[in-house]
C-alpha cells in the first residue's frame, strides 16, 4: 500500500493495533474446511455483527477511515476514491466534515445490484462498513454502479479512479467499469469477497460480478480479477488497522484480511488443500499469476512401464507433475481397459492444486500397478482443467506386465570368510535349482535396539565383500532373494563379533533395501503404514497398508522412512 499523504506529518497518533487482533476461538471454525465448506464457515464466523444506521456512518468511520497522521492539527479523511485532501478538524462532528467536505457515503458493491420488492434497505449489507467507504463527490458520481474492471480507455480519470470501457475480458456484460487505483485493488477485492461470503443469499437483481448461490456466488471472471488484485496487492497495514476499527464499531471482521490466503483455499490456486489456523500466516503467498497456465511435465504420450510383477502384489512408480501460472486445481482420470488394475496417489480427491504443481518442484504422484489377473495390462492418465484450456489435455501411457506369484524358500546365509578388524566377507548358499532370482539382497545391521543401523546391498553374486566392520561394534547379517519385486523369506541370522561367529534371531521388524531410483521394503509382519518425506520435511509417500517387497521409485534425493515398527531410516536414493 502506497501512502498517498505528502510528509506534512506533525503528530503520529497510534489508536489501534498495527497487528491483527481477534478473539480466541473466533475463527476456529474454519479449521479442517476447504472449498464451499470453507466459504460456510468463513460466513458462519463473521456474519453476526451490529447492523448501523446508514446516515450515523461517519461517525464510525472517523475511527476506522482516517490516515493515521494529523495535517495541520486535523484528521484527513482516507478517501480511496480520489487524492483530494479532505479534513476532519476538532471542531466538526464526522458527520459536519462530510457535509461541509461534500463527501459520499459510498457503496463498493452498488445497492442497486441487489432489491427486495424493489427496496434495497431491506439486508444489512446496505449500511455494512465493510461495503461502504467514505468516497469524494465526484468519483462516486462518476463511478455509478458500475462493476469493478479494467478500463480499456476512461471518461473519467482523477489519478485514483478510472472510469472507462471494459478490457475485452472484464464487466461481465457491462459496457463501462471502475477501476481503482494499482494500491487499493486489493482493498476493493477482498471487500467484494466479504460480501460475496456474508450475502450469498441477496435477491442479485444485476449479476455482472455476482449470483444467487452459496457457492462459488462470485461470476468466473470476476473471480479471476479479484485474486489477482489480492495477490497484487497484500493486506496492507491500512487494511490490518482499519480491520480492528470496524470489529470495535460494528462487531465483526472481514477474514479475507486476517488470512490473505483465504481467498486461495476458497476460489483460487489452494481449492484442494485443507484450511488449518496453525498454518496461517505462514503459508507462502500466492504470488501474482501472469501468462496462460502450461504443464510442463509430464509430456503428453510419455509411458510408465511397470515391467513385471506378480499377480495380487504392488509396484509403485513416481511421476513428477509441474507447470506454472496455473489457477485451478489440476484434474487426474484413470482411463482405459485395464484402469482398475492402476491407481494415483492424489493429494485431495478434486486434483492437485494450483498452488503445488506452480511450486519449482510440482508434485510426486505415485502411480501403482496392483494386477489381479496374469496378462499385459494397459491403461492412461489424463490431465485436464487447471484453467488449461477445455480442448487441452495430456496423456500419460501405463503399462504393466503380470505373472504368477513365484513360491519363495527361504536362503541359508553361511559364516563369513576373511574376517579382520576392518571387514569380511558374506557368504549364503544360491536359491535352489528352478527358482529364478532377480537378485540377491543382503541385509547387514550394526549396533542393536534403537542404535542399530540397517544397510541393504543388491547383487547377481552368492557373496558380497564389507569393507567397515567395526570390531567393537556387533553385526549380522541375512539374505533373501528377489523376484517380481516381491522377498523371499529371511534366512537364518550370522553374527559376526569379537573373534567368533554365531547365528543370532533377534532382527528388525522393517527392512529397507536400497536400490537405484528408489527402494524396497522388507517387513515380517502381515503389512505396516509407511511415510516418506524428503529433506524438506514434505510427505512425498503415505501408504496405510504396505506389503513385503512392494518396490517404490523416488527421484534422487536424500529421505526419511518411517513405521509403527523402526526408528525413522535415513534412506539416499540416487
Amino acid at each position: 500500500m502506497k501512502r498517498l499523504l505528502p510528509l506534512l506529518v506533525v503528530l503520529i497518533t497510534v489508536v489501534f493495533s498495527s497487528t491483527a487482533q481477534y478473539k480466541k476461538g473466533y475463527y476456529d471454525l474454519l479449521n479442517g474446511k476447504q472449498k464451499a465448506e470453507l466459504k460456510e464457515a468463513a460466513k458462519a464466523c463473521v456474519k453476526s455483527h451490529k447492523t448501523l444506521n446508514y446516515t450515523d456512518l461517519p461517525n464510525y468511520w472517523q475511527y476506522s477511515d482516517v490516515y493515521p497522521e494529523l495535517v495541520n492539527g486535523s484528521k484527513r479523511w482516507w478517501d480511496m476514491y480520489s487524492s483530494e485532501v479532505y479534513l476532519l478538524s476538532s471542531s466538526q462532528t464526522a458527520r459536519s466534515s462530510f457535509s461541509a467536505n461534500k463527501m459520499q457515503r459510498e457503496h463498493s458493491v452498488p445497492k442497486s445490484w441487489w432489491s427486495q420488492n424493489g427496496n434495497v434497505e431491506y439486508t444489512p449489507a446496505y449500511s455494512d462498513m465493510w461495503n461502504l467507504y467514505p468516497s469524494d463527490g465526484p468519483a462516486n458520481q462518476a463511478k455509478l454502479n458500475y462493476p469493478l474492471g479494467l478500463t480499456s480507455s476512461t471518461t473519467f480519470n482523477n489519478g485514483i479512479s478510472k472510469i472507462g470501457n471494459a478490457q475485452t475480458g472484464y464487466g461481465g456484460g457491462s459496457q463501462k467499469v471502475f477501476e481503482p487505483a494499482d494500491e487499493y485493488k486489493g482493498d476493493f477485492a477482498r471487500a467484494y469477497l466479504y460480501v460475496a461470503t456474508v450475502y450469498d443469499d441477496l435477491n442479485w437483481v444485476v449479476n455482472y460480478m455476482f449470483r444467487k448461490e452459496a457457492y462459488p456466488t462470485v461470476q468466473p471472471w470476476a473471480i479471476q480479477m479479484l485474486l489477482e488484485w489480492c495477490r497484487k496487492d497484500p493486506v496492507s497495514q491500512k487494511e490490518i488497522d482499519r480491520n480492528n476499527a470496524v470489529e470495535q464499531q460494528q462487531g465483526n471482521r472481514n477474514p479475507f484480511i486476517d488470512f490473505p490466503e483465504l481467498v486461495e483455499y476458497i476460489w483460487g490456486t489452494r481449492m484442494t488443500d485443507v484450511f488449518y489456523l496453525a498454518d496461517q500466516p505462514n503459508v507462502d503467498p500466492t504470488p501474482p499469476i501472469s501468462g496462460d497456465p502450461e504443464l510442463t511435465m509430464p509430456v503428453n504420450g510419455e509411458s510408465l512401464d511397470f515391467g513385471q510383477a506378480a499377480v495380487g502384489h504392488t509396484i509403485t512408480r513416481a511421476l513428477q507433475i509441474a507447470g506454472k501460472n496455473f489457477t485451478m486445481p489440476l484434474e487426474v482420470r484413470l482411463v482405459g481397459t485395464n484402469k482398475e488394475m492402476f491407481a494415483a496417489q492424489l493429494p485431495s480427491q478434486n486434483g492437485i492444486s494450483a498452488s503445488i504443481i506452480n511450486k519449482n518442484n510440482g508434485y510426486l504422484l505415485q502411480v501403482s500397478y496392483t494386477p489381479s489377473v496374469v496378462g499385459t495390462h494397459e491403461a492412461k492418465l489424463t490431465f485436464t482443467g487447471g484453467g488449461l484450456p477445455e480442448e487441452f489435455s495430456i496423456v500419460v501411457n501405463l503399462r504393466g506386465e503380470a505373472l504368477e506369484a513365484p513360491e519363495f524358500v527361504a536362503l541359508t546365509a553361511t559364516v563369513p570368510t576373511d574376517l579382520t578388524n576392518t571387514g569380511y566377507t558374506a557368504h549364503w548358499n544360491p536359491a535352489p535349482e528352478g527358482k529364478v532370482v532377480d537378485f540377491y539382497v543382503l541385509t547387514r545391521v550394526k549396533g542393536d535396539g534403537e542404535n542399530a543401523e540397517i544397510e541393504t546391498f543388491e547383487t547377481q553374486e552368492t557373496s558380497l565383500k564389507i569393507n567397515d566392520r567395526d570390531p567393537n561394534l556387533a553385526e549380522f547379517y541375512y539374505v533373501q532373494y528377489s523376484r517380481l519385486g516381491i522377498l523371499s523369506p529371511i534366512s537364518n541370522k550370522i553374527y559376526v563379533g569379537g573373534s567368533s561367529v554365531n547365528e543370532m534371531q533377534n532382527f528388525s521388524a522393517v527392512r529397507i533395501y536400497q536400490e537405484r531410483g528408489g527402494f524396497t521394503i522388507g517387513i515380517d509382519s502381515e503389512s505396516t503404514e509407511l511415510i516418506v518425506t524428503n529433506i524438506n520435511g514434505v510427505i512425498v509417500i503415505n501408504r496405510k497398508n504396505v506389503c513385503n517387497g512392494e518396490r517404490f521409485s523416488l527421484p534422487a534425493g536424500i529421505y526419511l522412512v518411517k513405521t509403527p515398527h523402526n526408528r525413522p531410516q535415513k534412506l539416499m536414493v540416487i
